[in-house]
């Protein structure tokens, strides 16, 4: 289970850095994951510091850090 959950947080970390700050339903839609592994794999991105979730109006966006954003750029 432990890799499956990896595997989700990389697609999840690809999207977000080829598409930028996402709300969190349209991610999921582009990470084509179920829950609770889509779920999971925010969880342990949030955890890792490696994604920040913002609330916006009724719902939350997603976006890399800083820190990984500059990462992708290197």
């Amino acid at each position: 289970m432990h890799d499956e959950i990896g595997k989700v947080a990389g697609e999840i970390w690809n999207t977000l850095s080829s598409r930028g700050e996402l709300s969190l339903a349209q991610l999921k839609k582009d990470v084509k994951q179920k829950a609770p592994l889509f779920d999971w794999a925010v969880g342990w991105l949030a955890r890792e510091g490696k994604i920040v979730i913002a609330r916006h109006k009724s719902s939350f966006r997603i976006q890399l850090t800083d820190t990984e954003r500059r990462a992708t750029s290197a």
